[in-house]
């Protein structure tokens, strides 16, 4: 099934002010729903090793896989529905193939790279996150962030050591607690949200979290959701201003009409001739 139809993405991505190389990874598929962002961190060059082979291989594999798979199906063996599966077995792959890399080439050492995924299919979004780059939704006005960072500041906020307030002005803001290609394996989070007309989702690095606040990010969302192009520029033009003292990546999805699946004898030949 094409989404492009049903679905506008754009994108944006920086260098920031600061940093001297964009570290940080997008890619986008609207006919398939797909969309892949990374924030790579390491050596030399090696972040945006990391970052890049995550969201080609990711691309790829996911490419390939929901047009032999309907995404929207019930996995017979676990029980969870198929496009969770898919995102686990995608990112365990592109884990693989960084943490190979890292302890094969030695210039490449100690790189990876955070995640955040989204899967669009049958009316719904499947998110699959690793470290702390986020994915909001913009729905009926309101902004919510729908991951929950992995990070050492999240662990001390869930805690009560710190304050969210207190969160945003320590220095400790890039310690992340899980990342992708730094250990043989990597478990991400993954959820389903239900998806309704007008929803618009940012899945964004902490280039423009760190930058931007929410209440900023909401305000432009707001404003410019007609004109996604010029919403995703404007939130890396405001990083920046602020500052931009890290790479800032940010995709925009935005949810034209309903993209209820196929079912039935016709749709699975389709899906068999393919």
């Amino acid at each position: 099934m094409d989404l492009s139809k049903s679905i506008e993405m754009a994108s944006a991505t920086h260098t920031g002010m600061v940093r001297a190389h964009n570290e940080d990874s997008i890619g986008t598929e609207a006919a398939i729903g797909l969309a892949v962002l990374a924030d790579g961190m390491g050596g030399y060059n090696a972040g945006e090793v990391a970052s890049g082979i995550a969201v080609a291989l990711i691309t790829k594999e996911t490419r390939e896989t929901v047009l032999r798979i309907p995404p929207y199906e019930m996995d017979a063996e676990t029980g969870e529905p198929t496009a969770t599966k898919i995102l686990r077995n995608v990112i365990a792959k592109a884990n693989a193939s960084i943490y190979q890399a890292a302890n094969s080439q030695p210039q490449y050492a100690g790189m990876g790279t955070t995640l955040v995924v989204a899967l669009l299919c049958d009316n719904q979004v499947t998110v699959a996150h690793i470290g702390d780059s986020r994915m909001y939704r913009m729905r009926d006005g309101k902004l919510q962030q729908l991951t929950r960072d992995h990070s050492l500041l999240q662990e001390q906020i869930d805690s009560g050591m710190i304050s969210k307030e207190m969160a945003r002005r320590s220095q400790n803001k890039n310690l992340v607690t899980r990342a992708v290609g730094i250990e043989p394996e990597v478990e991400p989070d993954v959820n389903t949200f239900e998806v309704t007309q007008g929803d618009t989702f940012l899945l964004c690095s902490d280039g423009l979290n760190d930058m931007v606040e929410d209440e900023d990010i909401h305000l432009t969302l707001g404003s410019l959701s007609a004109n996604l192009p010029l919403a995703a520029n404007q939130l890396v033009q405001m990083a920046n201003d602020n500052g931009g003292r890290d790479n800032i990546s940010v995709i925009l999805i935005r949810v034209k009409r309903s993209f209820a699946a196929e079912r039935g004898l016709l749709s699975r030949l389709k899906a068999w001739l393919r």
